[in-house]
């Protein structure tokens, strides 16, 4: 899906509303901002972080609980201290 838009006197723009619905952007989501490569990229929160666990799945055997593992360490270390 690919848009128009214009960018007004005090540089903002409107998503319009067909974006807005697809990607189910409601009045005051927060939404990330990124520049790279001549390029200006909006993504939903939900979105990055769907990405970022995608990106982190491949590194995590199946069954493996992060969070468990980071319970243990942080008992282990505070047991030292």
């Amino acid at each position: 899906m690919q848009e128009s838009v214009k960018v007004t006197g005090n540089g903002r723009i409107v998503i319009p509303s067909a974006v807005r619905k697809r990607l189910q952007i409601k009045s005051g989501d927060e939404l990330l901002l990124d520049v790279g490569n001549g390029e200006l990229r909006l993504r939903t929160v939900p979105a990055a972080i769907a990405q970022a666990q995608a990106r982190l799945r491949r590194y995590v055997k199946t069954g493996q609980r992060l969070s468990d593992e980071l319970i243990q360490d942080r008992r282990a270390e505070a047991e030292r201290d």
